[in-house]
């Protein structure tokens, strides 16, 4: 049974999720509690656990991850449905940044990678921090596509995506993150199509990833996977990396769970999941959405194995 917290007004085509705990306790009881955590790695697969990230991630079994998909609160003030996450000092979010470091580190496989998801200025504490942990790979720095204008101020419309790993042995599945972009330009070859195809919808260029993208939107009231979460973010660009650093059958794991786009994605692209979140609203909407996903793997941008432009696709 699927239930939604009605919205006076609210508009037939608002997909949003916004259930209230009173309503998604079937929901809530579908989440592992920190007492509930398992020893046995194989037991703790495609598990939302409810519960503090670092207490709950001491019991998290050694060496269970190959990959790992971070994104902690940005050192900003922010509103979240059960508490607030105040601005700190540099030196004390670097040292908080330490601590989750220190916390899920024994999680990740040797061959695993991490993600780490953060805004301009956390970026800076973030990846410096990470260094020290990790062999960084890249910055990845995507466009948001919303934010709200400045007077005195560039918008901020962008954010990072910290790329690392525990070695140099590690899984990057490049084929499977290929961008496909119309050719504005075909160029031709002794009359045969160089670099490009000609299909029923147009021509096409499947391109190499950058560590720029812009072809991502974030969740909005019409899309199935929005949530009323105040920093959710989309699954088409979480399935980049899971698809990019993880093959079928391995582990994600998310520490910072929110509403559950990581166990989700994952879901859709046949690889366990484990993620933890202490808001217990957040969690129900994380399990109406894994609910969801056993009918509808669909990834909005994302069709027939192609990432397609934004407000591109078949």
């Amino acid at each position: 049974m699927c239930y939604h917290y009605v919205v006076m007004n609210r508009s037939p085509r608002n997909k949003t999720i916004n259930t209230e705990v009173a309503e998604g306790r079937e929901y809530l009881k579908r989440c592992l509690r920190q007492d509930d955590i398992p020893a046995d790695a194989a037991e703790i697969r495609d598990s939302l656990i409810c519960a503090d990230a670092f207490s709950a991630c001491k019991l998290i079994p050694e060496a269970c991850a190959e990959l790992m998909i971070v994104d902690p609160p940005y050192n900003l003030n922010k509103d979240f449905n059960s508490g607030s996450f105040t601005k700190m000092e540099e030196s004390r979010y670097e040292a908080y940044t330490r601590d989750w470091l220190d916390a899920t580190s024994h999680i990740l496989k040797e061959n695993g990678t991490i993600y780490v998801c953060c805004d301009w200025e956390s970026s800076l504490i973030i990846g410096r921090v990470l260094n020290e942990y990790y062999t960084v790979r890249n910055r990845i720095t995507w466009q948001r596509e919303k934010g709200r204008g400045a007077r005195s101020n560039w918008k901020n419309s962008m954010e990072d995506i910290w790329f690392a790993t525990r070695g140099d042995d590690y899984v990057f599945n490049i084929d499977d993150v290929k961008l496909r972009r119309k050719v504005i330009a075909p160029y031709r070859e002794s009359g045969v199509p160089k670099d490009w195809k000609e299909t029923s919808d147009g021509k096409f260029r499947d391109t190499h990833p950058s560590n720029f993208w812009d072809d991502i939107t974030v969740p909005f009231w019409s899309m199935a996977e929005n949530t009323a979460h105040p920093a959710q973010k989309p699954e088409k660009l979480i399935a980049k990396l899971v698809l990019a650093s993880s093959n079928e059958g391995d582990v994600v794991f998310d520490p910072f769970a929110g509403s559950g786009t990581t166990c989700v994605t994952s879901k859709k692209l046949n690889r366990h999941y484990i993620g933890i979140e202490i808001d217990e609203r957040y969690c129900i909407w994380a399990q109406q959405r894994i609910q969801m996903a056993e009918s509808d793997r669909t990834i909005q941008g994302y069709e027939d194995g192609v990432f397609w432009e934004r407000n591109t696709g078949k």
